[in-house]
């Protein structure tokens, strides 16, 4: 028997696209949000049930999780949101998921494994782009050189991003690069750079703070993680920034102006853009010997595939398919979960 489904967050522009993608599965989600209007004008014409309450009111909170059996919230950035919904959830004995790219949620969240066990629930965050298909990678690279210490995933770039996805990189602006060394997270002041062949020559990359600096280490074990990102201008621009400009970005007037610019633009992209595009990610293992092994892993576009994942993971759970705890993608469900999706590839490049 399968349990009723809440997607938090669903007036956004991903949470839109993961409800439509649900309705057309057949399924039936319950959409759910701050706004009245808005979530009633997403719901009504998929013909689906909807709810409207804040994540601050708790009494409304505990009662639009009575007869849910798993959330996917989809409401950022979840330095506001993880919190209060991952609390209702445990309290409510639901699972929870997310699709959160923000390390220290993730990071948050894996601390409660213990009170989450106990609930006989789920907390799997990164259900979306951010990690799903680089957390695959991990695990195939890992499984590939058991022994493997080091680990780097290669993203490249694409400019198309929601409202949703720049606000959160507004608020990760003020901070150094996150990478992990000796099992342990560090923060960079000045981001370092290097390059990959994502397969039409050789292009310069730059290191951000991407999800699995987090999730990639409860998943393999490997000590030392970072993420690098095609390096388009404007990356390496922000990645040269002195630690005064980034402090003065983190001022509250600062990101209040720059988070209302992002309200002037559209919401993210075309569907005719999301077509047309495709994710690319390429991950390297090391081990101490100096061996390595390589794979690349192509997707669909990365609004696209979250859209994709997320609906999925809510239904295997729903269904009864989860591992109470906290859990990472390819720990609940393999390393090679994403490759059961339309338009997803994965190739080792050396053997």
């Amino acid at each position: 028997m399968t349990g009723n489904i809440l997607i938090y967050g669903a007036t956004g522009y991903t949470g839109k696209l993961a409800a439509r993608v649900a309705r057309e599965q057949g399924l039936k989600p319950i959409l759910a949000g701050r706004n009245q209007g808005k979530v009633r004008a997403v719901a009504e014409p998929l013909g689906l049930a909807w709810r409207a309450f804040d994540l601050t009111n708790r009494a409304r909170l505990d009662v639009a999780m009575n007869d849910v059996a798993v959330v996917l919230c989809m409401a950022g950035p979840f330095s506001a949101t993880s919190r209060p919904m991952a609390d209702a959830c445990i309290r409510s004995r639901v699972h929870y998921l997310d699709i959160t790219g923000e390390i220290d949620i993730f990071e948050a969240l894996g601390a409660r494994n213990t009170e989450a066990t106990e609930a006989g629930v789920m907390f799997l965050p990164g259900v979306g782009f951010d990690v799903a298909p680089s957390d695959c990678l991990a695990a195939h690279l890992k499984r590939r050189l058991p022994d493997a210490v080091d680990l780097k995933i290669y993203i490249k770039g694409n400019g198309n991003i929601s409202r949703g996805t720049a606000k959160t990189a507004i608020e990760g602006m003020t901070v150094g690069t996150r990478v992990r060394r000796g099992g342990l997270l560090v923060s960079l002041d000045r981001a370092g750079s290097g390059t990959c062949d994502f397969g039409q020559g050789v292009k310069p990359t730059v290191q951000i703070s991407w999800g699995d600096v987090s999730t990639a280490f409860y998943s393999t074990g490997i000590p030392n993680i970072e993420v690098q990102i095609e390096a388009i201008p404007a990356l390496r621009a922000l990645a040269r920034l002195p630690r005064f400009v980034k402090s003065f970005l983190g001022l509250a007037f600062v990101q209040s102006f720059l988070k209302a610019g992002v309200d002037r633009q559209p919401e993210g992209p075309s569907d005719e853009a999301r077509r047309s595009a495709r994710g690319l990610l390429v991950g390297v293992a090391s081990n101490e010997r100096g061996e390595s092994v390589r794979s690349r892993l192509t997707t669909p576009e990365g609004y696209t595939l979250t859209a994709m994942t997320a609906v999925d993971i809510a239904k295997r759970v729903a269904s009864g398919d989860f591992k109470v705890g906290f859990q990472t993608p390819s720990l609940a469900y393999g390393a090679d979960y994403v490759l059961r999706f339309d338009g997803v590839k994965r190739e080792d490049l050396n053997t």
